[in-house]
Order: C-alpha cells, then sequence, then structure tokens
C-alpha cells in the first residue's frame, strides 16, 4: 500500500484537523508499465484530547445529536438491570469523534506539562512514588455525558509521537475488547506498558464501566516498576443524569513496597452534596503500614499532600497546568501513517459526526462493521486465527488477560503532537 502526499485543512472552529489522503490499493503491470489499481481518497480525522478548558459541555453540542437523554432511555428501555453492555451497539448519535485507543494515548501524550520525566528526578523511592501519584492523576481526563468513543477494531492500532515519548496501542482482542499500550522514552529511560479492558454494566439508572486490567510504569534507571489500576466510569441517567470517575486505585512499587491507595469520589445519587471528582487517599509504607503521607483534593483542579508526621502541605498536581486547552496531534508525515492507525479507519465517520450528518454517519459505521465481518469469515473459511501484530497476548486461568510488548522500544510516529 502506498499514500500519495497529502493536503492539509484546517478545520476553522479547531476541533480537528482533516487530512486528505489517496490510498493506492495495489500496482500490476500492463505492457512492461507499472499500473496503479484501486485508487481511493480517505483522510484522517483528528480531534482535540478532552481537557479542561475544550471539554465538557462544549464538546458535547459539538459532537452529540440533540435530546440525548431522551435517545438514552429509548436506547436502554429493553435493557435489563445487571447486563453486560459490552457487546451493546451504539448508534453513531452516541459517538464522539474517536476510536476508545486514541482516549487511551491521549493519557498517555496530551499533557502540557511532563510529569512522566519529572518521576526520574525524585532523589528517594518516596519521592518517586509522589511523583508517579501526579503522573497517575493526571491520566483522568473530563468526560462527556451521552457519548462515547467508538469499540476499535481487531488490530486497529494507534501510534503518537511527543518528543521523545513515543506511544503505540493495539486492539488485542475484539470481543473481550483489550487494548494494549506501549510507550517508552529512550532519553529518560521510562516505559509504560497497560493492559486493560471496560466492562460496562447496565444498573438501571446508571451504567458503570469497570476498566478491568494492569497498569505498569517502569523507572528503569532507578531499577523501579511501579502497578495500578484505573478507576471506574460512571454514567448516572437518573435522578440527575452526569458523568464522574469513580473508585479505589492502587499504586504500589513492587521494588520499594511503597504504596499509595487513592479514592476517586463522585456525587450523591441525586447530585447534590458533597465535591465533584474527589479525590483522597494516603500512601503507606508496606513493610510497617506506617501512612507518610494523606492525599486530598480534587484531579480536575489541585491535589495536595500532607505529611503526617510534621502536617506539612504542599500541591502535587494542578490539572490546569497539566490537562487545560490540550490541542490535537498534527500529522507530520503522512505517507507513514500505517493503514491500521485510528484516525484514519474511523474517519468517514468521524467527519459525518463533525458535520451532524447522522444518515451518513450510520452509513461509515456500518462500512467499518461490515469490513470486520468480513475479515472475520476470511479467517474462519482459511482456518486462521489472528494474532496481534506489536504484543503478545496472553490470558491466565482466572481469565485476567496479560499483554507483553515485541518490541523494546517504540519507533517515532508520523503523527505528532506539542
Amino acid at each position: 500500500m502506498n499514500l500519495v502526499a497529502p493536503n492539509l485543512l484546517l478545520n476553522p472552529l479547531s476541533y480537528y484537523y482533516y487530512y486528505q489522503i489517496q490510498f493506492i490499493k495495489g500496482n500490476s503491470t500492463v505492457l512492461g508499465f507499472e499500473v496503479q489499481e484501486n485508487v481511493t481518497n480517505t483522510s484522517i480525522v483528528l480531534t482535540k484530547p478532552f481537557s479542561l478548558g475544550n471539554g465538557n459541555e462544549s464538546d458535547s453540542e459539538v459532537y452529540s445529536a440533540p435530546n440525548i437523554l431522551q435517545r438514552i432511555l429509548s436506547l436502554l428501555r429493553n435493557v435489563r438491570p445487571g447486563s453486560d453492555l459490552t457487546r451493546f451497539q451504539l448508534p453513531p448519535q452516541f459517538n464522539f469523534p474517536k476510536s476508545q485507543l486514541q482516549c487511551y494515548g491521549e493519557s498517555i501524550y496530551s499533557k502540557t506539562s511532563d510529569l512522566l520525566s519529572r518521576c526520574n528526578t525524585g532523589q528517594n523511592p518516596l519521592e518517586r512514588l509522589i511523583f508517579v501519584v501526579a503522573w497517575s492523576i493526571s491520566t483522568t481526563r473530563p468526560a462527556i455525558f451521552g457519548v462515547a468513543p467508538y469499540n476499535p477494531t481487531l488490530g486497529e492500532t494507534h501510534h503518537v509521537s511527543k518528543g521523545n515519548l513515543n506511544v503505540l496501542l493495539e486492539q488485542v482482542s475484539h470481543h473481550p475488547p483489550v487494548s494494549a499500550l506501549h510507550a517508552t522514552d529512550e532519553k529518560e529511560n521510562i516505559e509504560i506498558i497497560w493492559c486493560q479492558y471496560p466492562v460496562p454494566k447496565f444498573n438501571g439508572t446508571s451504567v458503570e464501566a469497570q476498566v478491568h486490567g494492569k497498569r505498569q510504569l517502569k523507572l528503569i534507571n532507578h531499577g523501579e516498576t511501579y502497578e495500578m489500576n484505573s478507576p471506574h466510569l460512571l454514567i448516572k441517567i437518573l435522578p440527575v443524569p452526569g458523568i464522574d470517575w469513580v473508585g479505589n486505585v492502587n499504586i504500589k512499587c513492587i521494588e520499594t513496597g511503597l504504596v499509595a491507595e487513592l479514592c476517586y469520589i463522585g456525587q450523591s445519587f441525586f447530585g447534590f452534596g458533597g465535591s465533584r471528582r474527589l479525590i483522597k487517599g494516603k500512601i503507606i509504607d508496606s513493610s510497617s503500614l506506617k501512612i507518610l503521607h494523606e492525599v486530598n483534593g480534587h484531579w480536575d483542579s489541585t491535589v495536595t499532600l500532607k505529611e503526617t508526621n510534621s502536617g506539612e502541605v504542599r500541591a502535587i498536581y494542578d490539572a490546569k497546568e497539566v490537562i487545560y486547552g490540550l490541542q490535537a496531534p498534527t500529522v507530520k508525515d503522512a505517507e507513514s501513517v500505517w493503514p491500521t492507525e485510528s484516525a484514519l479507519i474511523w474517519s468517514e465517520l468521524s467527519q459525518a459526526i463533525l458535520s451532524k450528518n447522522w444518515e451518513k454517519a450510520r452509513e461509515a459505521k456500518k462500512a467499518v462493521e461490515e469490513r470486520q465481518r468480513e475479515l472475520l469469515r476470511e479467517r474462519e473459511s482459511k482456518g486462521e486465527t489472528w494474532v496481534p501484530k506489536h504484543f503478545i497476548l496472553s490470558q491466565s486461568k482466572e481469565g485476567v488477560w496479560d499483554c507483553s510488548p515485541i518490541q523494546k522500544w517504540v519507533p517515532a510516529s508520523p503523527i505528532v503532537t506539542l
């Protein structure tokens, strides 16, 4: 597959970048001349990450159809409480223009402050854990009520570079939807490996998407590996619509035994009482069970740390310095973009959603889904088993999925972000 040079157009509202590309799917030789066949035009659509300043309600108006609450109630009227929604097919009116892979990737590469490199600068294990806690909080992003990302197709990838940090994701399983992430910074000698899969369940008045799997951050220069999990996404439908991150997050350094226990707290059932986007927790020395610090704050504003011995309080995270006004990635070299790239696979659907052309959006989404079914039928007819290209996928007897990257270092990407 070859690519012809792109023509770049910038949307005047700056919500997304649109790259027009011509794909050449095959070559043949006729009377000694090479002929390019099956020439089709397509595009890459890259939208802004969800962040403070360009997320929340304003993007809801840009991405979603009108009367979204009534549409949700209609969509779920025949769904029983307790149902697993993993295979639930959403109409395009309930999608925002990006894949779940892009959402995972943005939480790593879309930051206006380099908290990841700071993790390396801690003078001792406790300081480094504190920096890792701040970095982990920065991966939590504002979500939009009523809309969800696309379910990634099998083998879909998302590949972006930010300076020396190269981030690669691959959808390594479709049912269940397992996503793998590998990010490396050769200059800082840092590696990130994620393997996670959301399990959304309908609870009658809400949908809770539990994010299963493991996240690892390796500070190779210090010989330290930090393991952590993700909070869950709670979507309240009644009595007061809303969306928030909730649940417990544990961050542990395997080598030092230092542990951070965080709790993401949402609003009450009726939507009042208590603060929104609250986070509380503590840092513990697991060998002595001594509480060293207390963590308090809001993940969308500031988070502070209080030392238990001295009572000294200091800020460790300021969301406005990290996830405010984030910009969409840009294509540096369109000829090198992989055909499996999320922003390419879903480009027609994303364009239709952004222009609110719902008929075209339904056609575009159906085309992607039909192509996946066609590929599945081809594999089954040949007796082939699909294998991930960038990761080794395994599952324990307990049903826990794990992913190991095949390459030591992630290569630089033709899609970049500042």
